[in-house]
């Protein structure tokens, strides 16, 4: 009887939580499938949850997790906060559960510390090259208005530094061509970007505003934009719309059916935090602290 025991504890799988934001955004159903493969090939198991892009239902579905019994607690929990900041309190908090932290495209002033104080757990990041997407899509842009004009742009939740970073690198392309930005925030769903578009459509200014190309900074605001712009000024449909997250049957199609007129293309980045914890857990090996994937235009840019 105590060998079958010991089987079974051999055998047990060590548990990984993904939690992202919301099932309503086509990249973050992607990074849910990539965390998926990457747990099934590296034999981990794998619950995903979703925030509903609201941050104190994901403060409490993490604690949940955290507090539970310690031989029910996963060995990792790999997020993507809808917070800014990356919940520093929180990533302590399972830090000191025993419970490793890989946060995903933010950035977490608190983690070096956390790596430091907790060497023995996998702590880290695991990001986009934010700034490049951003460069990438000023880049279209310039090509897309070589003589310059008004642009609106969409971003995502400005105290992130995905949203912010991306701007910061748009901005650093289109400097001294002309571009006049409009920006508009939203929550990185089509329905919120709509939203924005539309009221901001409703406003007198916007009649003042030539607009020459719509962007966003991903392609499901990118969509909203476009149902928004078809609703209240359907002449505008005529501009050059563009996005970010390129994936296959999303961006990369929508570019083929000429709906937009370039995407970026972005790595999902949960699978890649589920192979550092799998490594961690193979061989007890400090993870990287910041680990940071590449995007690429598309079309490209030549």
């Amino acid at each position: 009887m105590y060998d079958d025991f010991a089987r079974v504890v051999v055998m047990a799988k060590a548990k990984v939580v993904a939690s992202l934001l919301t099932q309503d955004q086509d990249f973050q159903k992607l990074q849910a499938a990539d965390a998926a493969a990457a747990a099934q090939r590296s034999g981990l198991d794998l619950e995903v949850v979703f925030a509903k892009n609201n941050s104190r239902l994901q403060i409490e579905q993490l604690y949940h997790f955290i507090h539970a019994v310690p031989s029910a607690r996963p060995v990792a929990i790999v997020v993507q906060t809808v917070a800014g900041d990356g919940l520093p309190r929180v990533a302590r908090d399972a830090a000191k559960a025993g419970i490793g932290w890989l946060l995903l495209n933010r950035e977490g002033d608190s983690i070096e510390e956390l790596r430091a104080e907790y060497p023995s757990l996998p702590i880290g990041i695991v990001t986009i090259d934010q700034l490049g997407i951003g460069r990438i899509q000023g880049a279209q842009f310039r090509a897309l208005l070589p003589n310059g004009g008004n642009a609106l742009y969409v971003q995502g939740p400005p105290d992130t530094s995905a949203a912010s970073e991306r701007l910061r690198g748009l901005h650093e392309v289109i400097a001294n061509a002309g571009i006049e930005l409009k920006i508009l925030n939203a929550e990185w769903t089509e329905a919120s970007s709509e939203k924005v578009v539309a009221l901001w459509l409703s406003l007198s200014s916007s009649r003042d505003y030539p607009l020459k190309l719509a962007g966003a900074q991903n392609d499901a605001m990118a969509l909203g934009a476009r149902k928004a712009i078809a609703t209240a000024r359907p002449e505008w449909l005529q501009c050059p719309f563009t996005g970010c997250d390129g994936l296959p049957d999303g961006g990369q199609r929508l570019v083929r059916e000429r709906q937009l007129a370039a995407t970026v293309i972005v790595p999902p980045t949960a699978g890649a935090a589920i192979n550092l914890v799998a490594t961690h857990a193979r061989d007890k090996s400090p993870i990287s602290a910041r680990v940071v994937l590449a995007p690429r235009a598309y079309p490209a840019l030549s």
